[in-house]
């Protein structure tokens, strides 16, 4: 079944990890290396089952893959899961014996914070390996990846804004925010700033409480924000929300936000929305700000160098919208046929060299 699902998807490796002493039980999923070492976060959740969390890496590992090529990255796609109650596991020694099973990789997956995993915890990590990014801004990191998260969505929506609307501004806009986490704060500080409406909900109350102290947004019910009168849905919370209960309820005119894996069906999801006339801007590479900033650190981290690289989402943007009028396919098809054709190009470009040293070889120059 595994194996199964391995070949589905052209996956090359699943580690599962488990350390007696520390109560450790996680699993690394390694996708594709084509572009480079993999890149991706360790995340933490208490998953109801083993079979759950092994959907769940494998599926975020793929989405690392292609998130890195779209982004231009020189780096594949991999992914760690944690099964575990991030409020009462965690533990010096299980981060530590998470990082000695990092370093047995030798390089070819490197881990960074993901979901209920800190800067503190990567630093147990880099205790035993060099393969993680988001350490402590003391060791010449670049830290915590979400303000740079929240940059690169700030980005990506004004470029979405400019597709929907016709210019990028977001003075006056209304935008319902579902989740006000560290991302979305920070990307609501941004829109805040440009002068934009907000309306948010979440799980969370004070997170909600401090959104409508520090920018006067607009409190709504979980379910009522689907339906809210606005122009940008920004999904900052849970995966699959994009279906076929809220989208008819939508009055949006574009969807931009941090959340992954946000449409239920990729193919079905994305059809509806072009139905309803919403531009789509797709999850992966609107959120890839915090993997773009952590990647500068693997040059030797250089800030201003990491925020250009960031604001580069919107040219990234472009670049799907572009795609996707060109073959006249839904924008998330677009951003997969961009990450697609990078690394069958680049698979090329190996294949090619390798080819040319065995011949170099062969005749013995």
């Amino acid at each position: 079944m595994i194996f199964e699902k391995m070949e589905h998807n052209d996956y090359e490796q699943l580690v599962f990890c488990y350390d007696g002493a520390s109560g450790l039980k996680a699993i690394i999923c390694i996708h594709d290396t084509t572009l480079g070492p993999a890149l991706g976060g360790a995340r933490m959740w208490d998953y109801e089952s083993e079979e759950e969390a092994i959907t769940d890496v494998l599926r975020l590992a793929k989405g690392m893959t292609y998130k890195n090529a779209a982004a231009g990255l020189n780096l594949g796609g991999g992914k760690t899961v944690i099964i575990g109650d991030a409020k009462k596991d965690k533990s010096e020694a299980f981060f530590r014996a998470l990082g000695r099973y990092v370093n047995s990789l030798g390089g070819r997956y490197i881990t960074a914070e993901d979901v209920n995993t800190t800067v503190e915890d990567m630093d147990y990590i880099y205790q035993e390996t060099p393969y993680v990014c988001g350490i402590n801004e003391s060791y010449g990191s670049g830290g915590d990846p979400s303000p740079k998260t929240a940059l690169g969505v700030f980005m990506a929506m004004k470029r979405t804004a400019k597709e929907a609307f016709g210019d990028d501004s977001l003075e006056g806009r209304t935008i319902a925010v579902q989740g006000v986490g560290a991302v979305a704060y920070k990307m609501c500080e941004y829109l805040h700033e440009e002068g934009a409406k907000l309306i948010v909900t979440d799980i969370n109350q004070e997170a909600v409480d401090r959104a409508v102290n520090d920018f006067g947004a607009s409190q709504v019910g979980l379910d009522e924000i689907y339906g809210v009168e606005a122009d940008i849905f920004a999904p900052c919370a849970l995966g699959g929300i994009l279906n076929d209960e809220t989208i008819p309820q939508m009055k949006v005119k574009a969807i931009c936000g941090s959340a992954n894996n946000q449409l239920a069906e990729d193919e079905k999801h994305s059809s509806m929305l072009a139905e309803k006339n919403i531009v789509y801007a797709p999850d992966y590479v609107v959120n890839s700000g915090g993997v773009v900033n952590v990647a500068d650190e693997l040059e030797g981290y250089n800030e201003e160098r990491a925020v250009q690289k960031v604001k580069g989402i919107y040219d990234q943007m472009d670049k799907i919208f572009s795609i996707a009028k060109e073959q006249d396919i839904s924008t998330a098809e677009a951003a997969d046929r961009l990450a697609e054709t990078r690394i069958e190009q680049m698979m090329r470009v190996k294949s090619t060299f390798s080819l040319n040293e065995k011949n170099q070889f062969n005749k013995g120059i």
